[in-house]
């Protein structure tokens, strides 16, 4: 359960489609005065860097940020600025993670509750996040950890979830959670992120949403190939529930082209659309 280290996969195309999402997300919940709570699941080590031992022995981030970290694109200003905010320059040395991500939007007023089980990543995610006064790391079960936080103070939330799904009871338990979750505090934004390894585990999750009662679902979906059984992933996703009102026409603009970029073959595809109605 523990054996999952993101530094073997960070900045893949996975991930660029995860914080394009959670950046978009980010900026609408900084638009009110109010505050709000992120609450980050599986936190990871909240930065890595792309020339470690672990990032080149799959180099999984040259078919993500690296091909996409200089393209002037308007929709990929926010995503490029963030990730350049741990660079120098314009070299590419640096990937944050989702903690250092969000704590570039977090505001004085604003709380992050960060959840990492790994033993030694749960270590350099607090020495990365050390700097930041709002943000508060915890070495548990980020699941457990979610339910035990709302609903939040505030009354205004962003959630990322996004285990790695290497035990195939994690999707089950995702949903659960996510189902639970939403009955504490409905009006949260929840932000799941899924691999597509094997599609049947994705169809099973898309009928569990649809049939929770849990309204105003959005799925993103980027696919370097086609589905294959024998590939590993070669898909990702993200549900969004309760999502801002710019991320559909933001993310319907953007993934065509992303496609383009970072698909493998003519296989390539993506998913931008309702999984219930608001």
């Amino acid at each position: 359960m523990l054996s999952y280290r993101h530094s073997y996969h960070a900045g893949n195309f996975a991930d660029v489609l995860k914080h394009i999402v959670l950046i978009e997300l980010l900026q609408h919940m900084v638009k009110k005065e109010k505050a709000f709570s992120y609450i980050d699941t599986h936190s990871g080590a909240g930065l890595y860097h792309l020339r470690s031992d672990h990032a080149e022995k799959l180099q999984e981030y040259q078919k993500g940020i690296a091909k996409v970290f200089h393209l002037d694109w308007p929709e990929l200003a926010a995503y490029q600025t963030a990730v350049n905010t741990v660079n120098d320059g314009n070299d590419l040395t640096f990937y944050p993670g989702s903690p250092l991500l969000a704590m570039q939007y977090l505001r004085a007023q604003d709380q992050a509750w960060c959840f990492e089980l790994h033993s030694e990543d749960s270590v350099f995610l607090t020495n990365n996040l050390r700097q930041y006064k709002q943000a508060r790391v915890r070495r548990e079960d980020g699941l457990k950890g979610l339910l035990s936080l709302l609903p939040p103070e505030s009354r205004r939330a962003l959630v990322l979830i996004d285990p790695s799904y290497e035990i195939k009871s994690d999707y089950d338990e995702v949903f659960h959670t996510v189902e639970k979750a939403h009955k504490k505090f409905a009006t949260g934004t929840y932000a799941i992120w899924y691999p597509v390894v094997d599609r049947s585990r994705i169809n099973r999750l898309d009928k569990q949403l649809i049939n929770s009662g849990i309204t105003h679902i959005q799925r993103y979906e980027l696919g370097l190939d086609a589905d294959a059984s024998t590939r590993g992933m070669t898909s990702s996703g993200m549900y969004v529930i309760n999502p801002s009102w710019q991320l559909m026409e933001t993310m319907t603009a953007l993934l065509p082209k992303l496609v383009k970029v970072l698909g493998e073959n003519a296989g390539a595809f993506y998913r931008a659309d309702t999984l219930v109605a608001q």
